[in-house]
């Protein structure tokens, strides 16, 4: 859907980090794997941009990292949603919203405006 080296709207990988965590505390790779999996692999998340995100929304005091074991039995850093950031998820995701309906619309428009007819 998206070329590989578009970039997401600035914001919305925090908003989609968000969401993840809301499901529970995740590391890393389960955090891009399921924004992988749950956009139909319509976006993919690199490294080099998730970390950084998380390091941000850590020094925001939206998420807060804790060590602890991964399902393949390796030391990762998991996740967790703070209850700013839970605040923080609830407006973005509605402001989201009120975005992407509004682009929506004016995608989908087929009345051509006055100076175009």
């Amino acid at each position: 859907m998206f070329a590989k080296d578009s970039g997401l709207l600035q914001g919305t990988l925090e908003l989609l980090v968000l969401k993840t965590l809301t499901w529970g505390p995740m590391h890393g790779y389960g955090i891009a794997s399921w924004i992988e999996s749950s956009t139909g692999d319509a976006l993919r998340v690199e490294e080099g941009s998730l970390y950084p995100a998380l390091y941000r929304m850590t020094r925001k005091g939206w998420i807060r990292g804790e060590w602890g074991v991964s399902e393949n039995n390796r030391k990762a850093k998991f996740y967790v949603l703070t209850a700013e950031g839970e605040r923080q998820f609830r407006e973005q995701s509605s402001g989201w919203q009120r975005f992407a309906a509004a682009v929506t619309l004016a995608v989908g428009t087929t009345r051509a405006p006055a100076w175009a007819r």
